[in-house]
């Protein structure tokens, strides 16, 4: 196809993209107030159209040159694009269990600490590894485990750290970050809802041995699928890039040959001297990449992410300054020294409140303001990891609060002042009728 030829049907797409996506009236208990969703404009729309036509099925050049945009707005060395966030945690997790790593490799039996609360696949990658979770408790406010409960879970077979920043809300990451350079502990940071976060005025993602970071359309930054794991340690970004293609031990791209120089003059294991270098294994892996269509929709947001930040801390701060006060609410908290780049809007309902959270969630629903749990609640709880080998630190009281009584509602970027206001009002009507 030529230039001329895709620029005309490009410019189609995007008259098509303004015919599809004609601005809908606000209309209060009948139009949507979704709690997550991507926010795609005509260039969203051009960027994978575009890729379609070049037909860049699998990962190649937009992937590549994605990383690469990606881990210098993350200020790391190196970013590996995946094809989701819960591939991305896996990677991460399971590049620590790399005979690379040697004396300070995670074994089976060793443990690992993370928040009680959360989402699962912070969680499912420690077990599949055949490692402990230690789960600590949270803090009602900020939702986070303080450095404090972290320091209480260490024990001689803690070996590494893999916590969320809970809803965008930083946790006390410098001084956890201490902690496992105390203890020489390897640090995760599931950034998957935070990008852009700040703590110390430092970014989230950037304080840890690895980062994760996920761009399903809630998040951030939307691939429709995908993920990514970022690190400044070359030695696990190359683990990380290796169980990623498979485990293999060769570097070079798919289509490239002997870019490493190796391919017929190597030897590994009890291979013969000289296999074919694409085919030597030196992890157990599996093909977690995504692909250029997706890239090239991360590109195109990846321009907007400063706008969509801002526009979430904006809505963030309008709902916590319009329900200050309420009766029976407890409004979250940033983690002081720091900027959230907020995800949702956390609401606990008190104990003593006359109301239960059940009660206010149906009322919004019933108003077509949508509400999410904060995630699998008490994860030790849930059925799937009930019986999985793990300890408890403290009584985890504050994480069976929160399954009982915590919501969230959204900020992500698509929300006007008229639905938050809408949001605003019917809390407040809702608790006045209730109390």
């Amino acid at each position: 196809m030529s230039d001329e030829a895709k620029a005309l049907l490009l410019e189609q797409v995007r008259k098509y993209h303004h015919l599809r996506s004609a601005p809908v009236e606000f209309v209060p208990g009948i139009t949507p107030i979704w709690p997550s969703g991507a926010v795609l404009d005509e260039e969203d729309r051009a960027a994978l159209v575009e890729a379609a036509l070049d037909l860049r099925i699998a990962a190649g050049v937009s992937s590549r040159k994605f990383e690469s945009a990606f881990a210098r707005r993350l200020k790391r060395r190196k970013a590996h694009l995946v094809n989701s966030g819960s591939s991305a945690n896996l990677l991460a997790l399971s590049a620590l269990t790399s005979p690379l790593l040697e004396d300070r490799r995670l074994r089976p039996g060793d443990e690992v600490i993370t928040a009680a609360v959360g989402w699962t696949t912070t969680v499912s990658p420690i077990l599949q590894n055949g490692l402990v979770p230690v789960y600590v408790d949270v803090d009602l406010g900020t939702y986070n485990p303080t450095a404090a409960a972290i320091a209480a879970a260490i024990t001689p077979r803690t070996k590494a750290i893999m916590i969320a920043h809970t809803l965008g809300n930083p946790f006390e990451v410098a001084e956890v970050a201490a902690l496992a350079d105390e203890h020489d502990l390897f640090l995760i940071e599931d950034n998957c809802d935070a990008v852009g976060s700040l703590y110390d005025g430092r970014l989230t993602g950037t304080f840890g041995d690895l980062t994760t970071v996920s761009f399903y359309p809630a998040h951030h930054m939307a691939m429709g699928e995908g993920g990514c794991v970022l690190s400044s340690n070359l030695m696990l970004a190359r683990i990380v890039e290796s169980m990623r293609d498979w485990g293999r031990d060769c570097w070079c791209e798919p289509g490239e040959d002997d870019k490493c120089l190796k391919r017929f003059n190597y030897q590994l294991g009890t291979l013969p001297h000289g296999y074919d270098h694409k085919y030597i294994f030196s992890h157990l892996g599996w093909n977690l990449k995504a692909t250029d269509l997706q890239a090239s929709l991360g590109l195109s947001q990846l321009k907007k992410l400063d706008g969509f930040i801002e526009a979430r801390r904006a809505n963030w701060a309008r709902l916590r300054e319009g329900l200050e006060g309420v009766p029976g609410l407890l409004l979250p908290e940033a983690t002081p020294r720091s900027e959230p780049s907020w995800f949702g809007f956390l609401i606990t309902v008190a104990p003593d409140a006359p109301f239960r959270r059940a009660e206010l969630c149906d009322f919004l629903e019933s108003r077509k303001i949508g509400t999410r749990r904060l995630f699998g609640g008490n994860l030790t709880r849930q059925p799937a990891y009930v019986d999985q080998p793990h300890r408890i630190v403290g009584d985890l009281r504050n994480a069976d609060l929160i399954t009982e009584a915590t919501f969230w509602v959204g900020v992500y970027p698509a929300l006007t002042n008229e639905m938050l206001d809408y949001v605003i009002a019917s809390i407040r009507e809702f608790v006045r009728d209730h109390s």
